[in-house]
């Protein structure tokens, strides 16, 4: 199945966290709670793909608030966090979503990425991801993480589903 085949069957999009929506840097204030800093290009693009019916989740290793708190903003319910392995979200997502692995997508970075990235129809890297991840991505974006790879890719599902004209319409008359 050549790329862009794969990119128009995609009904879920799965984000990792850090290094994904955000530059992969971790930063604590002086109560040691997390801060991130999120790219709100890549959170428009995210509206965009779920007015046009493409589902997202979250698959990360770490727990955050400031993640709850922008899930929550994006109205994405579909959180997994604190796992130590992202390749068991598989089963829940296919149970809550009725979507098959084959109709999903995983953008990820780093190495405990790659199990899922295994396990879904597209696996994506974002630029600067571990060479092993771009190395299994079937596409690899040209935007780093947290700087407009999930916008990226918001775009380039909509394109392959010939929704992208349409999502772009109100905001162009």
């Amino acid at each position: 199945m050549d790329i862009a085949e794969r990119l128009g069957r995609i009904e879920l999009l799965i984000l990792d966290v850090d290094g994904v929506l955000t530059t992969g840097e971790v930063v604590f204030n002086g109560r040691g709670d997390d801060i991130k800093a999120f790219n709100v290009r890549d959170g428009f693009g995210m509206r965009l793909l779920q007015a046009a019916g493409i589902q997202i989740a979250i698959a990360t290793g770490r727990k955050s608030e400031a993640l709850a708190r922008r899930c929550r903003e994006l109205d994405i319910d579909l959180v997994f966090d604190g796992l130590r392995d992202k390749a068991a979200v598989i089963g829940p997502l296919t149970a809550r979503t009725a979507v098959d692995p084959g109709r999903m997508a995983f953008m990820g970075d780093d190495l405990p990425d790659i199990a899922l990235m295994k396990r879904v129809g597209l696996a994506i890297a974002v630029a600067d991801a571990h060479p092993l991840v771009r190395q299994e991505a079937h596409v690899t974006t040209r935007a780093k993480g947290g700087r407009g790879a999930v916008r990226e890719v918001c775009e380039r599902l909509l394109e392959a589903r010939g929704k992208w004209q349409q999502a772009v319409e109100r905001f162009v008359r």
